[in-house]
């Protein structure tokens, strides 16, 4: 519908798509949060199927600053697919999280928290995205590595227990409540 509208009105606008985002904030129903959340809570760590599935891992900063380089310098009606060229299976993902947890924090986390679960229907068993176009037309590459964004993001959720204790406990949705209500 957006690119109709540049077709027809050429009206300015952009898409972009993007690679699995990684970081601050980022809601526990979430691989990463879920799993850091778990291990910190010693609970099962549900990986799906074989943990095989690869996913492109993009760390949210680097995501901002393509969204502004596009934004800035973007070319109208184009779109452009952001990738973070960092791709992981799930299981690398649990085992880095359960990896910097042992060493940084003094909660023994073992492997026997990980607990194979069934694929959803029609999960795909790689995503993966080509963003050689915004690397070619405005000079973005990714600035993180997966080693350095999961390291940062693992620390910001220790650093912030009291934010996931308040969105897990269910205050969140009481806010939301209070907040909206009626909308």
């Amino acid at each position: 519908m957006v690119k109709a509208y540049f077709d027809t009105f050429k009206m300015p606008m952009n898409i972009t798509r993007c690679s699995n985002n990684y970081g601050s904030y980022q809601f526990p129903e979430k691989l990463i949060p879920l799993l850091i959340n778990n291990c910190l809570n010693h609970e099962d760590l549900p990986v799906y199927g074989d943990g095989l599935n690869i996913r492109d891992w993009l760390y949210v900063e680097d995501h901002c600053k393509a969204i502004d380089m596009v934004l800035e310098g973007g070319r109208y009606g184009e779109v452009y697919n952001i990738g973070g060229h960092n791709e992981k299976t799930n299981i690398l993902i649990v085992n880095s999280i359960i990896s910097y947890l042992n060493k940084n924090v003094d909660n023994e986390i073992t492997q026997e928290l990980i607990k194979h679960v069934e694929d959803r229907k029609g999960h795909d068993r790689r995503y993966g995205i080509d963003p050689s176009k915004i690397k070619d037309e405005l000079g973005w590459y990714p600035e993180t590595t997966f080693e350095v964004g999961i390291d940062k993001t693992i620390q910001w959720y220790l650093d912030n227990k009291e934010w996931m204790e308040n969105v897990t406990s269910g205050e969140y949705q009481k806010y939301y409540k209070k907040m909206y209500k009626g909308v």
